[in-house]
């Protein structure tokens, strides 16, 4: 029997993940660096892979019940990501591969993202991607995967991780922004949803920017606001439920405007910040208005991980891309999802 191992290092995460041949998830194993104050610092985050690596590698072959004997090729996470994280998982399958006698597949991670809802169902999908540094609305057309839509300036994902730095919370942000969010609405604005597109009556919500321009959105005005009124000292709940509201509103309304544009039938989640609850309901809500379908998959597979990295290398290797002379492999911190030439299908 032959094995794939998925190798994921681009920001905050390594993940080690082994599929089988027919493109199975047999394990998913990964370890993410956090903070109790402050956020990522990158030669940090990169110790923080060089130490784990190991343990997160055996515990992956042990959970698939595998020998590394038995890999057949290693899908790594080369781009994009920030650079001393992606050295650090570029060095690991580097020396894997070398000892093993095995290819390396460079994988894109924002793409895995998107191949990766396969595995949920989804066929012919617009993906809204949201994520850290990444914040885009994606879809297949004309041979490749084209970007319709994204941020004109920082990630939704950073951007909640910087609000929530600004109110000590450490990082990640994103969990801690939506438990904030859903205690408030508990104590402030039970049963006053409206009944239109799912929007919560406006008792309780902040004034805030909202900024989308055709399919883009940008965040640094309500990135200032929001600094403004921790300042002024506004309750923590409101400013995470207002700008919850407001922010997912943004994205929903562009991937809904890349549905109408594209004429596709079926939403895709994908990156760490769709694990949020609210944004997925409000996603949900959009598509049954439009008839379309709505595919999420499970939160393992949304997070930074090894096993969507593992499941695009797989068809990429099956197409013959990968490479045997390791000197060549390398790392692309800026590549972007469009730079891809898509040969695997």
């Amino acid at each position: 029997m032959k094995y794939i191992l998925g190798v994921e290092s681009t920001a905050h995460t390594f993940g080690v993940a082994v599929l089988n041949w027919g493109g199975k998830i047999l394990s998913n194993i990964k370890d993410s660096y956090t903070t109790e104050k402050g956020g990522m610092i990158p030669l940090e985050v990169r110790r923080h892979h060089k130490e784990v690596a190991p343990v997160v590698y055996d515990e992956a072959l042990k959970e698939a019940g595998i020998t590394e004997e038995e890999i057949e090729a290693i899908a790594l996470s080369n781009a994009p990501g920030l650079a001393p994280c992606l050295l650090e998982g570029m060095a690991f399958a580097k020396r894997l591969a070398k000892r093993l006698g095995v290819p390396i597949v460079g994988v894109n991670h924002c793409v895995a993202h998107l191949v990766i809802g396969e595995s949920v169902g989804a066929k012919d999908p617009v993906m809204l991607y949201a994520s850290g540094a990444n914040t885009q609305v994606v879809a297949f057309e004309g041979g490749k995967f084209r970007v319709f839509g994204e941020t004109l300036d920082l990630g939704v994902g950073n951007f909640i991780d910087t609000v929530a730095r600004n109110m000590g919370l450490g990082f990640p942000g994103g969990p801690r922004i939506q438990q904030l969010a859903v205690e408030f609405e508990r104590s402030e604005v039970r049963n006053q949803r409206s009944e239109i597109r799912g929007q919560r009556s406006e008792s309780g919500l902040l004034e805030l920017s909202y900024s989308v321009k055709g399919m883009d959105v940008s965040f640094s005005g309500i990135q200032t606001q929001i600094r403004n009124l921790i300042e002024k000292g506004e309750n923590f709940g409101r400013i995470a439920y207002s700008m919850q509201e407001v922010i997912f509103a943004m994205l929903v309304e562009a991937a809904e405007r890349a549905l109408a544009h594209t004429g596709k039938k079926e939403l895709l989640l994908g990156g760490g910040v769709a694990c949020n609850s609210r944004l997925q309901e409000m996603c949900k809500i959009m598509c049954k208005e439009r008839g379309a379908k709505f595919f999420c998959p499970d939160r393992g597979l949304l997070v930074d991980n090894g096993a969507m990295i593992g499941y695009l290398g797989l068809k990429m290797y099956k197409a013959g891309i990968f490479e045997r002379d390791l000197d060549k492999v390398d790392i692309s911190p800026r590549e972007r999802t469009d730079d891809i030439e898509v040969l695997w299908k």
